[in-house]
This record gives C-alpha cells, structure tokens and sequence, in this order.
C-alpha cells in the first residue's frame, strides 16, 4: 500500500515538474518571438554603428566633416529640425530646464562619443543608440536562462524516471 501512494505521490510531483519545464520553454519561445518581432528589427534597421568622438560643433572627427547631431534614431524620425526632443511636453518649465541642462552639458564637454553611419547614407550623427549591442544580449538572455532551465527541469525528470524504473526492475 505505501508503495503504491509514493509511486502516486511520484508520478504526480513528475507530472508537475514536467508541466512546469515544459511552460518554461514555451514561455521562453514567446518571449524569442517577441523580442524578435519588436526589439531586433531597430537594432537591425540602424545605420548609425561605428562609434567615434564628436566636438560640440558637431565636427566628426574621423572625417572631419560637420553634421547634425540628435539624441537618438527616433529623434530624427520625430522631429529632423531638433537635435533634442522630449519625451513628455505637459510641463513646459520642466522641459526648458531640461534642454537648459543638455545646453550646458554640451558647453562644458566640448568632445564626446558618439555614432554616425559609416555607409554614408545618413549625414548626421547621434548621441547614444536606442538599441545598443549590449542591450540586445541583456534582452536574450532572459528567454536564455528560462529555456536553459526548463530543459534542465525536463531531463532531470526523465533521469529520474529512468533511474527509478531501473531501481523497480531489480
């Protein structure tokens, strides 16, 4: 009686932990798609990719050219005449002394690092990249991690099926 309640008892912790890797794999399949379908076409459709040192005259060092410098890809797509644009325009006095303080910042560091696209086709450069590389691995590895895991949970299952039916043969 007691053996046939733990193989119960087994069976259905198995069922579970199967359950439970197999919707961590799922899970982590969908977050694949997501992040394939939202975050890589924009890393993907940048042209701004090498990374040089920019003069507050927006003078491009590595071709010496002057070009026009905004915040990031969508700032050019939101508004090509500002190389600033806020992200909230409700408080009018908080977006003045924004733009106030990247006005000074600017002043007080006359170079700093920036991207311009090493093709050609855009004249202008950027600050800092919505979609940098290092982010887009911070993005995979969660679903990473999560179907590393689920796998793991599943094997460790069938190890343990497998050893227990061994165990019930002898």
């Amino acid at each position: 009686m007691l053996g046939k309640k733990l193989v119960t008892a087994q069976k259905r912790g198995e069922t579970r932990a199967l359950c439970l890797g197999l919707g961590m794999v799922a899970c982590s399949m969908m977050m694949y798609f997501f992040i394939g379908i939202t975050i890589v076409p924009f890393y993907t459709k940048s042209v701004w990719t090498t990374e040089t040192v920019c003069k507050v005259w927006v003078n491009l060092t590595a071709s010496g050219q002057e070009v026009m410098l905004y915040q990031t890809e969508d700032t050019l797509e939101r508004n090509p005449k500002c190389s600033y644009v806020p992200d909230k325009l409700e408080n009018s006095k908080e977006v003045k002394a924004r733009i106030e303080t990247i006005a000074s910042n600017f002043k007080k560091y006359q170079t700093f690092p920036c991207y311009y696209d090493p093709g050609g086709t855009q004249t202008n450069v950027i600050l800092s990249r919505l979609y940098p590389a290092k982010g887009l691995l911070f993005a995979f590895l969660w679903p990473t991690l999560m179907f590393t895991g689920g796998c793991l949970i599943i094997v460790l299952v069938k190890i343990s099926q497998y050893v227990s039916v061994l165990s019930a043969w002898q």
